[in-house]
């Protein structure tokens, strides 16, 4: 057996306790497994007092986690502090740059510098492995980046935070508002004190930024995602979706278009007989269309110490094995510049409802307005105050007041969408911010 491959772990949060109790209680399946021993040498993190439950004296302590990136002692850099900067940006850089392998959960840090570290990886003849950024515990990244290369990919979408999901799971399956879900969430540990990064789509936007260049080859842009969270899901939506057929979702989609690729992240309506919409709770799902394989759902835990310390330690191993790929599926001097597709031109069906003054003559004027754009209405529909879910924060009282009106299209643009909703408003019958939810027929 070959000598042991040793480690240095960064970060002690819950992810990395959970990935060095696994590396020490399995130690010796492991080593059967990799056809080596696997051995952190070398710890480092903020507090060495705080106790975490794991005995740490027989590891080298590092207060500077770069100063063990760099150290003699470790063979691979695990960095699991976070954060798109920083520390971890340093000490990622100092590892490459000594030699070192790196793995990876910081999605941040990829979707930010990650062309830039996987060129500078392989001018030092190094791996970065980052399985564990994107979907915790689903093998994704290894599917696309070696399983499915023989495939061409047309299209990738998923539920990529848990938190999103379970939220939307709740108020669907009893009734609640989101102000009370988020809270519920925050309770159990789901959502941050502030969730407005899992809320506004900016995490499932930085992992999708990963998939997108694994997917297709170009050069990761998280900047250029079309991006919209779920702060605005109210249960006039999530009970209309189901009176439809559909289910409420916040999705991450790209997909390749004449006009270049398209990268979005929005709440939408899927089809409630797909695979996608059953997958409730803090699930995560990847599904992955290919040429050869049609399409594919990967579906398990997004996050968790346990299922994230699984996805950590299978790139150590991958290391230990000597499996070496290239960190983006391919040379980075190959990685086309990202080309958007212009998002307003994106096709496809929406879910419209406005908040409208109860008169005469505003349904005409509405399908007016729609047919000027060129846009057909599979079904338009008034919603009476006496047949809507009543909650504390929108209680709708009697006649006279203002109603909703909901309209689902059928396939239009983008373009067509905001141009009759601007003129409809301007018109001046709609009493509220609009509603506009993309609906995808997957």
């Amino acid at each position: 057996m070959s000598a042991p491959l040793k480690l240095g772990l960064a970060g002690l949060g819950t992810v990395g306790i959970s990935a060095l109790k696994r590396l020490v209680s399995m130690e010796n399946e492991l080593a059967i497994k990799a056809g080596r021993a696997l051995r952190v040498e070398a710890v480092s993190a903020r507090n060495p007092n705080k106790d975490r439950g794991v005995d740490l004296t027989r590891f080298s302590w590092y207060t500077d986690p770069t100063e063990m990136a760099k150290s003699d002692e470790i063979d691979v850099f695990v960095e699991l502090i976070g954060g798109d900067s920083g520390p971890a940006e340093e000490a990622v850089r100092a590892a490459i740059m000594a030699g070192k392998h790196v793995i990876t959960a910081n999605k941040a840090l990829l979707a930010r510098h990650g062309n830039e570290l996987a060129q500078l990886a392989e001018e030092h003849n190094v791996s970065i492995n980052f399985e564990a950024a994107v979907a915790g515990g689903i093998p994704v990244v290894k599917a696309i980046r070696e399983g499915l290369t023989s495939n061409t990919i047309t299209r990738i979408y998923g539920i990529l935070n848990g938190t999103c999901n379970y939220i939307l799971s709740r108020m669907e399956d009893e009734g609640i508002a989101f102000e009370d879900c988020l809270k519920d969430a925050q309770r159990l540990g789901y959502a941050e004190a502030d969730p407005s990064f899992d809320i506004e789509g900016n995490d499932t936007a930085h992992k999708l930024a990963i998939l997108t260049s694994l997917a297709f080859g170009n050069q990761i842009d998280i900047d250029s995602i079309f991006l919209e969270g779920i702060t605005s899901i109210t249960q006039a939506d999530i009970v209309a979706a189901e009176e439809l057929g559909f289910r409420i979702k916040l999705l991450g989609v790209a997909q390749k278009t004449e006009s270049g690729i398209e990268q979005r992240v929005h709440p939408t309506m899927v089809p409630m007989d797909s695979p996608i919409a059953q997958i409730d709770g803090v699930t995560n799902a990847v599904a992955i269309e290919g040429d050869a394989i049609g399409l594919i759902t990967l579906a398990g835990p997004g996050a968790g110490g346990a299922a994230t310390a699984s996805a950590v330690i299978a790139d150590v191993i991958d290391i230990a094995r000597g499996l070496k790929v290239k960190p983006l599926g391919r040379p980075a001097a190959t990685l086309q510049p990202y080309k958007p597709a212009e998002m307003r031109a994106h096709e496809g069906g929406y879910y419209i409802r406005l908040k409208v003054s109860d008169q005469s003559g505003v349904f005409a004027s509405i399908a007016n307005r729609m047919a000027e754009q060129g846009i057909s209405l599979e079904s338009i529909v008034q919603r009476k105050a006496k047949d809507k879910v009543e909650l504390k924060s929108e209680v709708i009282t009697k006649d006279k007041t203002p109603q909703d009106v909901v309209l689902i299209t059928y396939e239009t643009t983008e373009l067509a969408i905001r141009t009759a909703i601007e003129t409809i408003v301007t018109d001046g019958h709609v009493v509220a911010s609009p509603q506009v939810i993309r609906i995808e027929r997957l």
